[in-house]
């Protein structure tokens, strides 16, 4: 990148946190979908040379979410994870609105990194990584309420990276479990948001094996005894725990909201 397009990029990036600065919250929460949603459909070399903000733009968003502090610790995301619902043909994109009713199936997942990642996260996205996705619920049975938390909806390993040029879609993740050989730890169980609880969070997590060089490492996962409170038996408990417990480290992160219709 030239230091003209570089210095244009810094300014642009500038003037973009000053005008979400000015905007309510639904307002700069729906710029961010819109710019998610786009970069994550465009040419994979776009994907490549802007890694950083794409990272960062996914950050921000668990940040204003509190995703990345009620479920997992603050990380640099170094993948991006398109989630599709086949049946509706509805995707996650950082804080949409989805229906439960639209969610009722598992969907395919989509791992993208880029070749411009750092050297220290380089280990952990790396090609030949096989990847552990959760989807985890911080608001079980409410936000104010968080007794159940975190509800454990699903653990699925063995996701790899996709290809970099034009995939062919899969129909199903049935389909997509034959074709990759992903093993689910945690049958999915569809969002369910008790009548009356507000909005719930319903986040989807990468995660790698913190190191790379240990044989064996990511594999043999523990398998949590319940889905309330992933077994642990402690309200606000998780992901976070099973996570280091089983020598994992994030690198990707996604949400959508859902309600139930009586509130």
């Amino acid at each position: 990148m030239s230091l003209v397009n570089f210095s244009l990029l810094l300014v642009l990036q500038c003037l973009q946190l000053c005008v979400e600065a000015a905007q309510p919250e639904p307002q700069s929460q729906a710029q961010a979908h819109e710019a998610y949603k786009y970069r994550a459909a465009t040419d994979q070399s776009i994907l490549n040379g802007a890694q950083g903000t794409i990272g960062q733009s996914v950050r921000d968003e668990l940040k204003n979410s509190e995703i990345i502090s009620d479920v997992i610790d603050d990380f640099h995301p170094t993948l991006l994870i398109n989630i599709t619902y086949p049946t509706t043909n509805t995707t996650a994109n950082l804080g949409n609105t989805i229906t439960p009713s639209s969610a009722q199936d598992p969907p395919t997942i989509e791992l993208y990194t880029s070749s411009s990642s750092s050297p220290s996260s380089s280990s952990a996205s790396s090609p030949a990584t096989n990847y552990t996705l959760v989807l985890t619920d911080p608001d079980a049975p409410s936000r104010s309420d968080p007794k159940w938390s975190e509800f454990c909806h699903w653990i699925i390993t063995n996701v790899p990276l996709s290809p970099s040029s034009s995939p062919e879609k899969v129909s199903s993740t049935e389909a997509q479990t034959a074709a990759q050989g992903l093993k689910e730890l945690i049958p999915y169980a569809p969002p369910a948001p008790p009548p009356k609880t507000g909005s719930h969070r319903y986040a989807f997590l990468a995660f790698a094996p913190k190191s790379s060089q240990v044989a064996g490492a990511g594999t043999n996962l523990t398998v949590p005894s319940d889905r309330k409170n992933w077994g642990t038996g402690e309200p606000r408990h998780g992901v976070r725990q099973w996570a280091a417990e089983n020598g994992l480290v994030p690198v990707g992160g996604n949400f959508f909201y859902s309600a139930n219709d009586e509130q």
